[in-house]
């Protein structure tokens, strides 16, 4: 099991990303905004740089939903490597199967 300490981290970063993600798309284009000048798009920049930084979405951290283990986590699952063996071996999971050959 992960800390509950980074896990519960994690769902604050998750959280902070949706209230920002209008507010920092919009930044962010104007920033790219062939339109504006420098000014603007400096001044979009240093907005963009004031905003939290955990509202980024790439701070976050794809964890198992069971263990909240951090690495070796299956997107497709949302599992951790040692629970979705586990799951496939109780049959849980759909579409995997132990191979053998």
């Amino acid at each position: 099991m992960a800390k509950k300490s980074m896990v519960i981290r994690d769902l604050k970063r998750i959280e902070l990303a949706k209230r920002y993600a209008e507010r920092r798309a919009e930044l962010k284009r104007r920033v790219i905004d062939p339109e504006l000048n420098i000014t603007q798009k400096m001044e979009a920049a240093q907005k963009l740089a004031l905003l939290p930084r955990d509202s980024s979405p790439v701070r976050q951290r794809r964890r198992c939903w069971i263990t909240g283990r951090p690495r070796g986590t299956y997107q497709k699952f949302g599992l951790g490597r040692n629970k979705l063996r586990e799951t496939v071996m109780h049959g849980d999971a759909p579409g995997i199967s132990k191979s053998s050959w």
